[in-house]
């Protein structure tokens, strides 16, 4: 069995507002802390993780150079939905159909689907040995991988 999901007490989405409010665009803390219902001690134990303060410095870099963009906004409000798809995908009263969209939309998010002209089957070899002869004589051997158990 796989261990269960262990999730960070904070979102992108803190990440993001918090970055607004340090670039000088952003709404006051109270109406942050109120937003993510949290204190602002719980706030100051998040802001000592480093992923977080990583995070907090890209989404500040990005507004510097950027601004705030449509986009921006639109990937942090993405990623932080990856975490609802993730629930909805294990959840036993979700359908398979929507659990399979779900799976097929976040490969393609992933930039990890199959390209167009990859062959069906990826894992085939094909090797050609050149042995010095004409190309008459040259000869192409595919050989497709066992399954394996």
């Amino acid at each position: 069995m796989f261990a269960p999901v262990e999730y960070t007490k904070w979102t992108d989405r803190l990440c993001f507002d918090i970055a607004l409010k340090l670039e000088g665009s952003g709404e006051d803390l109270p109406e942050i802390l109120a937003r993510h219902s949290l204190s602002s001690s719980e706030l100051a134990d998040i802001s000592k993780d480093p992923v977080f303060d990583k995070k907090v410095k890209h989404y500040r870099d990005e507004i510097r150079e950027k601004g705030i963009t449509f986009r921006l906004k639109a990937r942090a409000q993405a990623e932080e939905l990856l975490t609802t798809s993730w629930s909805l995908i294990h959840h036993p009263d979700v359908s398979a159909a929507v659990k399979a969209d779900l799976i097929k939309s976040t490969v393609k998010w992933a930039g990890l689907e199959v390209k167009g002209d990859a062959p069906e089957s990826a894992g085939g070899v094909s090797i050609t040995i050149n042995l010095g002869g004409t190309s008459q004589e040259m000869r192409v051997v595919e050989h497709e991988p066992a399954e394996s158990i």
